[in-house]
């Protein structure tokens, strides 16, 4: 099924008030203007507005915390939407994706239990801003095609998404896709001399191939995707051909170094090769660009704001900033409208420079009210009870309790669906990682849970991905793959020297995998036989050693069924796609349901046994960077033999610890 939409979309993002006059109104907000002349030289201002990588982040409160007045949010980033607005004549806000999935409130739409009947409350926000199209994200397919298409049709915003296909064609251009592959927007501009121009924008929406794998479960026979280049370089030429003035990407694609990859996940940099192409709307990393953040990658210029020459902007995610992109175009007879030149900039809404924080929009909050109150009480259903703290502080250099308390429960959900006669035939073990662990999200990322009773909203702090259960076949060898690939979550340690980095920034901590049932040791003065993003490094030294299975030296021919998620089965982070053949378990459990069902279960202390340590390394320390709240736990940071060194600039916690 494929939303019905025209190529030519006529939007305005106004709205009336009751019994006003709608000619009245028009000519109150129309400039005092006329027809250019076609033969007559023109130059046009237009300013493109992006959001990105919201994921349901809408009201400043996390629900996870309970902390009000949050530093982010697109109800912050619409006074900043609102203040660019009023600055420039002619605006188009976009968003680039991801906006549907990743919050409490906003993944109530998908639970049955919530009760929730109401409008999708990203859709509610977004329809209320004004936006003028929308590209689609990889979360978008995280609850089915099913549930995307129904919530899309609350959208009075039209979609693009040219790569996710339903039925292939010959090329690009003959695919039948999920959603329109591009939009012609028809506006009418004012130049620097207040004439009036009607001008064709046309948008084209792109996103990471990879969708087929992450959400396999969803779209497999039913939905296949295309290459980010080979899309754009055929469609391009035809967007222009149906006589689109410029053509913008809403590309939810990063920006990294270019490579031979013909169906990159980060293709932003190579895309900006596409004849043609005009601007791009970049996302999915949750970077700002232009920032530092990009220094160093070449083609990427953090000053100009251009990826190889061609306009570009990145605005971080979760409402962190406003993607500001100012375009200069000249019109000739000669060459219509050219692009002459431009301004990027992606504008924090919490500048932390003496600046104040851009507060929330009072209308969406008034407009999200209901579905807030829904969220809460789903947040605040019982679920079980612990009387110690569960935390996360450091699952980044301890096998950490937190994470094998969700291993725990993979293994217990898959003993509940699996037949006995199966998991009877070879040993069971259960991958799992912590998801709040600071890293690019802050030093208020991290899961801090008291002793005390254990709801929903603890539940969801736990695992925070709508991620799906599954098991998988491997032999031993392939589970110290799997390890191997995970160590590279760490910089390598030179011994005898002190204070050196610990972590990879390269590296998410929601990637470092531990596979609980294993005993090991990882060795940090060797270098990491991959980097962060599964290539490998050309080194051939193994990090993992001591690797045993019940006191044993694992047998590396030995076969075991591993408890996982689809996101990782399918090749998500730096791992491998399993073999379709060694699956032994696809499920539409989500594994945040497996961790309530063993938090009801738990009462009193989690059993515990620790999986993995540093191999020691005399004379030598590392650092890291954690959360402030591990000063609350002097017994931890005491076992664990920590100094610690004060607070980075960046509001971290900075720990030093002898290997």
């Amino acid at each position: 099924m494929a939303i019905k939409a025209c190529s030519v979309v006529y939007y305005t993002p106004v709205s009336l008030k009751p019994n006003q006059d709608f000619e009245e109104f028009v000519k109150r907000i129309t400039p005092n203007t006329t027809t250019a002349r076609k033969d007559t030289p023109a130059i046009v201002e237009l300013r493109l507005l992006e959001t990105t990588d919201i994921h349901g982040h809408i009201l400043p409160f996390d629900y996870l915390t309970r902390q009000d007045d949050i530093s982010t949010g697109l109800a912050r980033t619409a006074t900043l939407i609102h203040e660019a607005r009023s600055q420039a004549t002619n605006t188009l806000l976009f968003d680039t994706g991801d906006f549907l999935q990743g919050s409490a409130m906003t993944d109530v739409t998908a639970q049955p239990e919530s009760e929730w009947t109401g409008r999708h409350p990203s859709i509610s926000a977004m329809n209320e801003l004004g936006y003028d199209a929308v590209g689609l994200g990889n979360h978008e397919f995280n609850f089915g095609i099913e549930w995307l298409l129904q919530t899309l049709e609350q959208a009075r915003f039209p979609i693009t998404c040219a790569n996710a296909v339903v039925s292939a064609g010959s090329t690009p251009q003959n695919d039948k896709t999920l959603v329109p592959h591009y939009l012609l927007l028809d506006r009418t501009v004012v130049d620097t001399d207040g004439h009036r121009h009607e001008m064709r924008i046309g948008v084209l929406g792109l996103l990471p191939p990879q969708i087929t794998n992450w959400d396999h479960f969803h779209l497999e026979g039913r939905l296949t995707t295309r290459a980010i280049m080979e899309t754009a370089q055929a469609l391009v030429p035809k967007i222009k051909a149906e006589g689109a003035d410029i053509v913008v990407a809403l590309a939810h694609t990063g920006i990294e170094d270019s490579t031979s990859d013909d169906r990159a996940e980060n293709a932003a940099l190579d895309l900006a090769r596409v004849p043609g192409l005009d601007a791009i709307l970049a996302g999915h990393s949750h970077l700002v660009f232009p920032s530092a953040d990009h220094a160093g990658i070449a083609g990427a210029d953090i000053d100009t704001g251009h990826l190889h020459g061609v306009p570009a902007v990145m605005a971080g995610s979760h409402g962190s900033h406003l993607g500001v992109l100012d375009l200069t175009l000249h019109w000739t007879i000669k060459d219509g409208w050219m692009v002459t030149s431009s301004r990027s900039e992606a504008r924090p809404v919490n500048p932390n420079r003496g600046k104040a924080l851009a507060r929330a929009d009072t209308m969406l909050c008034d407009l999200l009210s209901n579905a807030h109150r829904a969220t809460m009480a789903l947040m605040a259903k019982p679920v079980g009870f612990s009387d110690t703290p569960l935390h996360s502080y450091l699952s980044m250099v301890r096998s950490d309790p937190l994470v094998h308390m969700i291993a725990q429960a993979q293994r217990e959900a898959l003993h509940l669906f699996v037949p006995k006669r199966d998991l009877a035939r070879w040993p069971v073990l259960s991958a799992a990682s912590a998801f709040r662990t600071g890293g690019r999200s802050g030093p208020d990322h991290f899961t801090d849970i008291p002793p005390g009773p254990l709801t929903t909203r603890h539940a969801s702090d736990i695992y925070a991905f709508p991620n799906t259960l599954c098991a998988v076949i491997l032999n031993g060898a392939e589970l110290r793959d799997w390890l191997e690939r995970a160590a590279a979550y760490f910089n390598r340690i030179v011994p005898g020297e002190p204070d050196q980095s610990l972590i990879n920034p390269a590296f998410p901590g929601h990637h470092f995998d531990v596979i609980d049932g294993l005993s090991y040791d990882i060795d940090l003065s060797v270098p990491s036989r991959y980097e962060a993003d599964g290539r490998c490094s050309g080194s051939t030294e193994r990090r993992i050693t001591n690797l045993r299975h019940e006191g044993q030296p694992i047998d590396l021919g030995q076969d075991f069924i591993v408890a996982t998620n689809n996101f990782r089965l399918f090749g998500g982070a730096p791992y491998v796609q399993s073999n379709a053949t060694h699956t032994v378990y696809q499920s539409q459990l989500r594994v945040i349901d497996a961790v309530k069902r063993h938090l009801h279960a738990l009462q009193g202390t989690p059993d515990f046994s620790p999986a993995w340590t540093f191999r020691p390394m005399p004379d030598t320390s590392i650092v890291f960077d954690t959360g402030p709240g591990l000063r609350h736990y002097p017994d931890d940071i005491a076992a664990h033999g920590l100094t610690d060194t004060g607070d980075t600039d960046a509001g971290f916690a900075r720990f030093r610890m002898n290997l």
